[in-house]
């Protein structure tokens, strides 16, 4: 296969904290948008999906000229669509999680991917992880799962908290499908623009009619709520996702998902700025244990491309 030139580590680094702190601002703006709207549940969460989607697929036309179709290799397109159905089951199942439970539950749950790309990856690339890398992963989920408890009961958190963590939780696996979906097809000869422009069509494409098929409009919002879907098709989504998407083919997805585990961090810290959600002790010990698992499974990848 022909692979996408190799970045130098410090650009790798920089561009995944850029996309970190992107994706961080997400549930923050969907929160906004709820609140605005004076709507949530499924129907409005699949209106924030769909527009986010459509507008970052309409941003991207211009790539759609630049894809050599005839140098791809099999299977790439398929890889890109198949991302773009995991993708609008990623927001469906996500976004939807945010009208039930708080914005530390809810990231901390989607956020365990690292568990799930590894896993896949074991089976599907034949990824090996040190035993450095296991426990570093095993301590971060620890502190990802305390963040979730830890907000459990804020006051600001919403009704069916159960429902809402399930649905982070499945969110975050079919998100982990996404990831590993997208590397393929980057692997196969997509570059990062045309990829994107297919799976986040894909996506849009997918989760157009559902909200019309639920009987929810797309119209008779306040233009600040349109604002905020815009900012989340830019910011978290043509920013943040594409970064993510980038990366995993530059280094290993397990280290990709390792790094967006910063996520719930940030976004409990953007929580209390903009909605005064103040974390409980539990959240801010889950977050040291979160860094160390982290900065623990770092180094062991690190060990692991050493030796090989």
């Amino acid at each position: 296969m022909n692979l996408p030139k190799q970045a130098p580590n410090w650009s790798i680094a920089l561009l995944l904290i850029i996309g970190v702190l992107a994706v961080s601002t997400s549930s923050i703006l969907i929160r906004l948008a709820n609140m605005e709207a004076g709507a949530g549940g499924l129907g409005f969460s699949l209106i924030l999906a769909a527009s986010r989607l459509s507008l970052s697929s309409l941003i991207l036309l211009p790539a759609w000229q630049k894809i050599q179709w005839n140098s791809l290799q099999p299977g790439a397109r398929r890889y890109a669509a198949a991302a773009g159905l995991c993708l609008a089951l990623h927001f469906a199942l996500w976004i939807t999680s945010l009208s039930y439970t708080s914005i530390a539950a809810s990231t901390a749950l989607v956020t365990t991917t690292p568990v799930w790309i590894a896993l896949l990856s074991r089976f599907w690339f034949g990824e090996k992880l040190t035993k450095m890398s296991i426990a570093g992963i095993t301590v971060a989920l620890a502190g990802g799962m305390a963040i979730a408890l830890g907000s459990a009961g804020a006051e600001s958190a919403g009704s069916s908290k159960l429902l809402g963590d399930f649905l982070a939780l499945a969110g975050s696996w079919v998100v982990s499908l996404y990831l590993l979906l997208g590397r393929e097809a980057q692997r196969r000869g997509l570059g990062i623009g045309g990829y994107i422009a297919i799976a986040y069509t894909v996506a849009a494409i997918v989760l157009l009619p559902l909200p019309l098929a639920l009987g929810t409009r797309y119209t008779d919002y306040s233009h600040i709520v349109y604002f905020y879907i815009l900012l989340t098709a830019v910011l978290p989504q043509l920013i943040g996702h594409t970064i993510l998407n980038w990366a995993v083919v530059q280094i290993s997805p397990t280290i990709v998902t390792l790094a967006v585990l910063f996520e719930p961090v940030a976004a409990s810290f953007l929580g209390y700025l903009v909605f005064r959600e103040v974390p409980a002790p539990a959240v801010l010990a889950g977050a040291a244990i979160l860094l160390f698992g982290v900065a623990t499974a770092t180094v062991g990848a690190k060990k692991s491309t050493v030796n090989s």
